[in-house]
């Protein structure tokens, strides 16, 4: 397939915001639509395809759902509690967890269309299941979803993208690879974009396009930009994705149309994630199965011996995306992972079995400091006074406040805390003592799965905006981890895809809309 002189809408990253976007503006009107990718065929779907597909949407409880899932029978729909989720519930969220410093125009579009879009990826063939497996438990019975979390795509991001593919292929969209954007050029009288410099099989080509929509990710897969965005150690974090989201699509923006930078650029999402994981890119066939979020039923060490965080602030959704931060600041960027008996059946195998990731077993809790010792716990005596430091105040909260239920489908109040006794750095929920063999341990390090500084855009059309002007670069527009705005320090879990599919949606009928216009006046 020759690469096109010329379409009526280019898009530039081909992961979920990309794809979405070009969906959008062939179902708008646009005849041609192009996507071009730098990454070879062999890495097609971006960040997006690393994910465990989860989406945050806005919706009325279980029959809402129910129409767009393939995974649930009548009988086990009876076994299902699941509250809606309301526009005020995802507000929330989105106000909480960022420090209410997400942009309030950005939040209200990405809420209030979070349904519609999912419905809308389900009808262009995106196959979605309730997520059992990641965002249920079966407590008495019942299972309970919780966290404001429900829907999965079918086979996570890898599902996801083979969704899309075919999809653009329905709607004659030409996807490009090996092709990599150089340049934006401008017409110099209106400043409108006319056409993108592409580096393509060791040639050097030209596009034009009526118009273009930026989805090239962020620059997480970039040492140096980490470094110097996100600050000190940020260059040794492991990469959860693909190592093709290097900052470039972002770095031409401000160069070449003086895009305005918008968001938190000194933030991220970053993962507890397998310490023996590839240091530079995600693994395509592992993929999120890294991940390592079972540490709200457990315990975190560092190498020192020391517990250095709040497992159980909040429940894991909210926490996740922050929790790598925490981690990569700790000696040696590592820590451990501690659960017992009780715990350890609750753990998700995809992320625990031993095919995945290395088990460090132990009948006792002396043995468990020496096997870590070998994986460079460095003091023992801290390791185990630490335990018995955690389990004696688990112990005098329960004497004292007998009756708590552990439940790890709502934060149940089972805390370290207690009048008689209270940790310098407390368990909040779900805090069992840690007492009955055998005990497990695996290494987990921090894995950056995208970054949050970006560009800024009209709510409305996902227009790029020119710091210079501070007016919408005509024919320009972005959507996916380039839109900066949304998320700052932490993001309630499932809503990057989300936002990659309200934005990119809007982006397309912008883009197909203004070549429509100009086609018109022609």
């Amino acid at each position: 397939m020759a690469l096109p002189p010329e379409c009526d809408v280019l898009v530039i990253g081909g992961g979920n915001a990309g794809f979405c976007a070009a969906i959008s503006a062939a179902q708008s009107g646009a005849k041609h639509v192009a996507i071009i990718d730098k990454c070879p065929e062999e890495w097609a779907g971006g960040n997006s395809y690393f994910t465990a597909g989860a989406m945050r949407t806005v919706h009325g409880g279980l029959p809402d759902l129910l129409p767009i899932v393939n995974n649930v029978d009548a009988d086990t729909a009876k076994k299902i509690d699941m509250k809606p989720y309301t526009v005020e519930d995802f507000t929330g969220d989105m106000n909480r967890v960022t420090g209410r410093r997400t942009n309030r125009k950005l939040c209200q579009t990405l809420v209030n269309e979070s349904n519609s879009a999912i419905k809308w990826l389900a009808s262009n063939g995106v196959r979605f299941q309730l997520s059992f497996n990641r965002q249920a438990y079966e407590v008495n019975g019942r299972i309970k979803f919780w966290g404001g979390l429900a829907l999965k795509t079918q086979d996570g991001g890898k599902g996801l993208i083979q969704d899309h593919l075919q999809a653009a292929r329905r709607l004659g969209i030409q996807v490009f690879f090996s092709t990599a954007a150089q340049k934006l050029v401008t017409d110099p009288v209106s400043g409108a974009v006319t056409s993108v410099v592409v580096w393509h099989h060791g040639r050097e080509r030209t596009i034009r396009a009526g118009a273009v929509i930026l989805a090239a990710g962020g620059f997480e897969g970039n040492p140096r930009m980490r470094a110097q965005y996100l600050g000190p150690h940020w260059d040794v974090a492991l990469v959860r994705g693909t190592p093709y989201n290097s900052g470039d699509g972002l770095e031409m923006a401000i160069r070449d149309v003086s895009a305005k930078q918008a968001g938190n650029w000194s933030g991220c999402h970053c993962v507890a994630w397998d310490a023996n994981a590839p240091a530079d890119t995600g693994d395509r066939e592992i993929s999120n199965e890294f991940t390592k979020s079972g540490y709200p039923l457990g315990i975190m060490i560092n190498r020192q011996g020391n517990r250095f965080v709040d497992e159980g602030s909040d429940l894991r959704n909210y926490t996740y995306a922050m929790i790598g931060r925490q981690i990569l600041n700790q000696p040696g960027h590592m820590a451990f992972q501690i659960w017992d008996s009780k715990a350890i059946p609750w753990l998700r195998s995809e992320e625990y079995r031993p095919e995945v990731v290395q088990h460090i077993s132990a009948a006792t809790i002396s043995e468990l400091a020496e096997k870590c010792a070998e994986f460079d716990l460095e003091d023992k005596k801290r390791f185990e006074q630490t335990i018995h430091d955690y389990n004696k105040a688990v112990y005098e909260r329960q004497r004292r406040h007998p009756g708590g239920k552990w439940d790890p489908a709502v934060k149940d109040g089972l805390t370290t805390q207690s009048e008689g006794l209270e940790l310098a750095v407390p368990k909040s929920n779900w805090a069992l003592p840690i007492d009955q063999g055998p005990f497990l341990a695996v290494r987990v390090t921090a894995g950056i799965t995208f970054t949050f500084g970006g560009l800024a855009v009209r709510p409305e059309t996902a227009a790029l905006v020119s710091s210079t002007t501070n007016q919408e670069v005509p024919g320009l527009y972005c959507a996916g981890e380039m839109l900066g705005g949304l998320f700052y320090d932490n993001y309630p879990g499932g809503s990057g895809l989300t936002s990659g599919a309200v934005f990119g949606r809007r982006a397309g009928r912008a883009a197909a809309a203004r070549v429509s216009s100009r086609q018109a006046r022609l």
